[in-house]
């Protein structure tokens, strides 16, 4: 019986490896949005009217930068502006001519004018801004002009009778903030940009007067007339626009909360 034939084993051939997976390229992160600039966060209080009627009221040396102050206030916070009555002085001109003859008449004409202000302010329900305290008068003018010889001892007593019956009933401001400027040649810089006719006479030596009776006034304020005083140093900081605006409406609102 023939013998089957030997089947030949089929020679082993080394199969190509098997490819490899393809692999699956990493996925290409998505570039990060641009970071937006840093904001500085911003105070919602900043130019909301405070919740309860206010008397504001602004001191400071002539040039600080009051009346400005005051018109800024008055159109962010919606507030009554009640402007210094400088315009229409009819003593101002003759008082920086000769402040030894017109002291006394000028200081019973802002008087005047003030306690009218004060009157008129407590007639307004709304809000109110006013520009120079009528105390700035009485612890600060008239007592300079008097150290200056401006005032005799008799005009002095008599401008304090005047001042004790007039503003004996009027209703004091809430608050007050006092501006404060230690550099005379920055008051006078002012005092020339905004080009008062009747300020052109006022000297260096004169407001560096008033500056060390202003130093004062802020504890005079709160110690004998009961008010709240805020002092702001605004020498370098320019409050109409920018970062110094928003600073200085930030100060006051959180004053007035």
């Amino acid at each position: 019986m023939p013998r089957p034939s030997a089947r030949k084993r089929p020679r082993s051939v080394a199969s190509p490896p098997p490819p490899a997976p393809a692999s699956t390229p990493e996925p290409t992160p998505s570039p990060a949005p641009p970071e937006a600039p840093a904001r500085k966060p911003r105070n919602t209080v900043r130019t909301k009217a405070p919740l309860s009627r206010r008397f504001l009221a602004l001191a400071g040396n002539i040039g600080a930068g009051k009346t400005t102050a005051a018109k800024m206030l008055s159109q962010s916070f919606g507030f009554e502006l009640f402007d210094e009555p400088v315009i229409d002085n009819r003593f101002l001109r003759d008082y920086y001519t000769d402040m030894k003859r017109w002291s006394f008449t000028l200081q019973l004409e802002f008087l005047i004018r003030r306690v009218e202000h004060h009157e008129l302010i407590h007639s307004v329900r709304k809000s109110c801004v006013q520009d120079r305290t009528l105390y700035e008068d009485p612890e600060i003018f008239a007592k300079y002009l008097h150290g200056l010889g401006h005032l005799t001892d008799s005009e002095l007593d008599l401008y304090y009778e005047y001042f004790q019956r007039l503003s004996r009933n009027i209703v004091r401001p809430d608050k007050v903030i006092c501006f404060e400027v230690g550099s005379v040649d920055i008051l006078l810089d002012r005092i020339r940009t905004r080009g008062r006719e009747e300020e052109k006479g006022i000297g260096r030596d004169f407001l560096r007067g008033l500056n060390g009776y202003y130093t004062s006034f802020p504890q005079v304020l709160q110690e004998k007339y009961g008010v709240d005083c805020l002092v702001l140093d605004v020498s370098q900081q320019d409050i109409r626009r920018g970062r110094g605006r928003e600073e200085f409406l930030d100060r006051v609102s959180s004053f007035l909360a």
